[in-house]
């Protein structure tokens, strides 16, 4: 973007390193040739891990070469996977990523099915195996997980020449979010899932808010209940947990002490109830929890929070989120008035307690507020779905006076797992048209009236299946 001159200079460099890093890709294929595969292949940097099999389409597993340092792509490279679930040239390409690794196993998106075309799915650099070795972590942010995805488009948009759109859940949204702020004229639209929209770090009122009227206070009572007994009856618990972690090889240097995991996975407990369950679900937990076994508070916080989560074996997968967290996303903070003062020792811990000290890490106030005002000014074909009951969605994103086509559409009663579908049938059949027209292949009928709008591929059980990726820490 800035210094022009500099970037076509390093950007021939770059060209050659390829040539060198991606000796092992196929040749050029040969003249004419209509092969996915081979058209694939023949792009600079891409190598094939493996294809795996699906009626009606064809999916590849593929590493594709991509510079450390988008500024200075001289600087080495490494190998980022991704997978291509194909299903003809011809149709649109959704653009996809979870925010963390990739699923080797074919799977639609929901814009996937709307559309019924094509998806590239991408893994997040850092995570492993899409990690530089060795790791500078000062290159893993947002601008440059953008560029990824930018070079992925290019590398891809000569094969797949109709209309892309992007989408994500969660950190996934909030990815395809950050993308389109940083290269806006690559996507045709975007669909971001409860993607949060943490502003201002250090003011998380919004969450407070959020839990002291989420559910119902029955629902809400008997989850601050358990929570609350967890605490209180901290000593033969932790027991509980020492005998657990020496089962199962646990350790805890990271966070530091068997007690500030212990504390850590019960503040998530209520948390993760919302994130994940909804409002039937309530009537799994302990209704009196004062009287309660401790097996029987053991077992509800170790379902909904996980006891590994915050062991360093439950730590090191997500290290790059919780460098993301504690750098530019932001983490939030709440209060938990159900619970005297006594009996919290260290609040909700910052990322920095997550991620090896070894690690530098330098909080960027201003990555998430420029975002937000951009999206704010200057949407343009963005759709934004919120679950009611979600935590993450109490920071949402807002749309401004500059926005245009673009709309925020919240699922009521549901989660984490809210989608278009869940919407009410008036947004459904809207969100549906403008996906459908965004892609360029909206019908007649659907143009005439939005309200018909549905996906134009049937439903698969397989190939469609939620793969709502369950965190059992504080990870959207």
């Amino acid at each position: 973007m800035r210094k022009a001159l500099r970037w076509l200079l390093a950007l021939t460099v770059l060209i050659g390193t390829l040539s060198t890093a991606g000796a092992a890709t196929a040749a050029e294929p040969a003249a004419g040739t209509t092969d996915i595969k081979e058209r694939l292949l023949s792009v600079p940097g891409m190598s094939l891990v493996e294809e795996k099999p699906y009626t009606g389409y064809r999916f590849f597993v593929l590493n594709y070469t991509q510079p450390v340092d988008h500024r200075k792509p001289s600087k080495g490279t490494f190998q980022q996977r991704i997978t291509v679930l194909h299903k003809d040239v011809s149709r649109p390409t959704v653009f996809f990523t979870s925010g963390y690794n990739v699923s080797t196993t074919p799977r639609r998106s929901e814009p996937t099915q709307i559309v019924d075309g094509n998806q590239v799915s991408l893994e997040y650099r850092f995570f492993t195996p899409s990690r530089p070795q060795p790791a500078d972590w000062s290159k893993l942010d947002i601008w440059q997980a953008a560029s990824d995805q930018h070079r992925v488009f290019k590398a891809l948009k000569g094969i797949y020449g109709k209309k892309w759109i992007s989408t994500g859940g969660s950190k996934g949204g909030m990815t395809a979010t950050y993308y389109e702020r940083f290269y806006p004229r690559d996507m045709d639209g975007v669909v971001a899932y409860v993607a949060p929209n943490d502003v201002v770090n250090k003011e998380d009122s919004a969450y407070d808010r959020f839990f002291a009227r989420v559910g119902t206070e029955e629902c809400r009572d008997r989850l601050n209940g358990v929570q609350r007994e967890a605490l209180v009856r901290r000593e033969p618990l932790e027991k509980k947990y020492a005998a657990y972690a020496q089962d199962n090889g646990l350790t805890f240097t990271t966070i530091g002490s068997l007690d500030k995991a212990y504390e850590a996975t019960v503040l998530d407990y209520v948390w993760g109830f919302w994130q994940y369950s909804l409002l039937s679900d309530c009537d799994q937990i302990p209704a009196d929890a004062k009287n309660a076994t401790d097996d029987e508070i053991w077992d509800s916080v170790d379902t909904i929070a996980g006891f590994s989560a915050y062991a360093d074996q439950g730590l090191e997968p997500y290290t790059p989120y919780y460098y993301q967290a504690g750098t530019q996303l932001g983490a939030p903070t709440i209060g938990f008035p159900h619970i005297e003062k006594q009996y919290i020792r260290y609040g909700y811990q910052p990322p920095r307690n997550f991620v090896p000290r070894d690690i530098p890490m330098r909080f960027q106030p201003q990555a998430m507020r420029d975002v937000d005002s951009w999206v704010r000014h200057n949407a343009r074909h963005m759709l934004f779905v919120n679950g009611q009951n979600d935590p993450w969605s109490a920071e949402p994103f807002r749309l401004g006076k500059g926005a245009k086509d673009s709309y925020v559409f919240t699922a009521p009663g549901m989660n984490h797992g809210a989608n278009v579908a869940s919407l009410v049938p008036e947004q459904k059949a809207l969100a549906t048209a403008r996906i459908l027209d965004w892609a360029g292949v909206a019908p007649g009928a659907v143009q005439a009236d939005p309200q018909t709008a549905k996906p134009l591929a049937k439903f698969d059980a397989k190939l469609d299946k939620r793969d709502v990726q369950r965190e059992m820490t504080l990870r959207p």
